[in-house]
């Protein structure tokens, strides 16, 4: 499992890009938990079970925008990019495509 986030010799990586892979797999393994907790909140009856996975799913939430927020700073372009999507009103394939033509 350890060196499944990577698809090069990790020896190989900067130390650099061994934390932005684990940042990632960070990102990857709390979106998976987002959605977990979501379809659990979806069926649950019982309502304090489920207040208790709407708590937990709102810590996932916490953690992934800190692993973005990571990321962000370690990669301007990026910020650069979601900067011109997140948060906007209008067509998102549209705010992507002229986000992503200004960092061309």
């Amino acid at each position: 499992m350890a060196t499944e986030q990577y698809h090069e010799p990790p020896t190989e990586l900067s130390a650099e890009t061994r934390t932005f892979a684990r940042m990632i797999t960070g990102m990857i393994e709390e979106a998976e938990a987002i959605g977990w907790y979501q379809q659990r909140i979806s069926v649950e009856t019982d309502k304090a079970a489920k207040a208790i996975m709407v708590d937990a799913q709102k810590e996932e939430f916490k953690h992934f925008g800190m692993d973005l927020e990571f990321l962000l700073r370690k990669t301007p372009v990026w910020r650069e990019i979601l900067q011109g999507i997140l948060f906007k009103k209008g067509d998102i394939v549209e705010a992507g495509e002229e986000a992503e033509k200004k960092v061309d």
